[in-house]
């Protein structure tokens, strides 16, 4: 598949982009190896998604974007980790922050897009780093760590504490590639090839207008939204950036479910205790197995879509995302990515010795899962405390 690098005339339906991203997916899965050995995606696979228009779906129509919203990335997303997790969450990564952008000042949307429509970035959340103010702007030094696919990514996003007028507020600046250097560090057992690797700035200087509070991105109430007039602009960010995280969560169920049944359904086990030469697809506890991982990642599906509709219909009609809505997102995000590893533990734990070799993909989607699930966003301990707080009339302590 290959479509011209530039910005085409006639704009692809969310059906299309969603079937260009699982052909990618059937790339990845092929490269899954090799982009695990390099622990980062190859340029080559970031090329394809650009070249599918895969970056676009979220981006502003103003530079180029479709802005069709999250169920159609969702769609993208799970497609593409179906064949290979660090691929489908670096895509991920790499098109949710589209949409951040598109939060930014128009001066800073400008920045990054008008030269360059098909810029990404990557991002760093937690708020790490030192920003002084300065006539116009800041200037910010420091390292921030776990940037997925900050190799192929023109920009970063970087989470600091601004020096507001009204105190110090958490927020994310803009920063160019020239202005940060990679370190790598990235060695891990699952998600090896997503080169989540941190950066360094010596010191650069960020324009006002490269700054965006965290607190206006909770709202929804992004200065960007003033220039992006779709009301998907105007999502509360923890309501649906999340879902970057446990799309790939369902791409990754899917693939380790389909990677079982390929083996279940030829394989013929050996016995050593018992049930010698038998089809493992004749056994009651495989078949099992099997509803159970299926009826997982559907309920879960079912839920962040849900969501989404529910979610994007209340902010079309004019009408303010409570914070129970809110609330119910974020248990939705963390309960999704619970479901998905439960769904992935359910088949590797009956597919037998041979889902251990290397060259299997099951145990790369087992080992994925378990980094997915592992984010901070997705600890289902602390957001499933804090739905409860909610709920029970305490203060919820974490962010929603």
């Amino acid at each position: 598949m290959t479509v011209a690098l530039a910005l085409s005339n006639k704009q692809p339906s969310p059906f299309e982009l969603i079937e260009r991203a699982r052909q990618i997916g059937i790339i990845a899965r092929e490269k899954a190896s090799e982009t695990e050995a390099n622990r980062h995606v190859s340029r080559d696979l970031i090329l394809r998604m650009r070249e599918a228009e895969l970056f676009r779906v979220l981006q502003p129509a103003a530079y180029g974007g479709f802005e069709y919203g999250y169920e159609t990335f969702v769609g993208c997303v799970s497609a593409i980790a179906e064949g290979d997790g660090s691929t489908g969450w670096v895509y991920s990564l790499g098109a949710v922050h589209q949409w951040l952008i598109g939060c930014f000042p128009k001066a800073a949307q400008d920045d990054v897009w008008k030269t360059n429509p098909h810029a990404i970035a990557a991002v760093s959340y937690a708020p790490t780093g030192k920003v002084t103010p300065v006539a116009g702007g800041y200037t910010i030094s420091g390292r921030w760590s776990f940037m997925s696919g900050i190799d192929n990514a023109d920009w970063a996003i970087l989470g600091c504490i601004l020096p507001l007028e009204t105190g110090p507020r958490p927020g994310f600046v803009l920063a160019p590639r020239a202005q940060f250097r990679i370190i790598d560090d990235w060695f891990t057992m699952g998600l090896a090839g997503t080169g989540s690797k941190t950066i360094e700035i010596a010191e650069a200087f960020v324009p006002t207008t490269h700054a965006v509070p965290f607190a206006d991105l909770l709202t929804g109430n992004a200065p960007g939204a003033a220039v992006n007039t779709n009301p998907l602009y105007r999502q509360p960010m923890l309501a649906v950036v999340p879902n970057c995280l446990s799309a790939p969560g369902l791409g990754i169920a899917r693939g380790a479910l389909e990677a079982f049944k390929n083996q279940v359904s030829t394989r013929v086990t050996r016995g050593a205790v018992a049930g010698g030469n038998n089809r493992m697809a004749d056994f009651a506890t495989v078949q099992m197995r099997v509803a159970e991982a299926t009826a997982l990642i559907d309920a879960a599906q079912l839920m962040i879509h849900r969501d989404l509709e529910e979610t994007f219909a209340t902010i079309s009609a004019g009408k303010p995302v409570t914070v129970d809505m809110r609330m119910r997102n974020r248990l939705t995000h963390t309960f999704s990515a619970r479901c998905f590893k439960q769904a992935v533990n359910a088949v590797f734990e009956a597919a037998g010795g041979s889902a251990l070799q290397h060259q299997h993909p099951l145990q790369r989607f087992w080992r994925d899962i378990h980094a997915v699930a592992a984010h901070i966003s997705l600890n289902w301990d602390s957001v499933s405390a804090m739905y409860g707080q909610h709920t029970l009339g305490v203060e919820p302590k974490g962010q929603y």
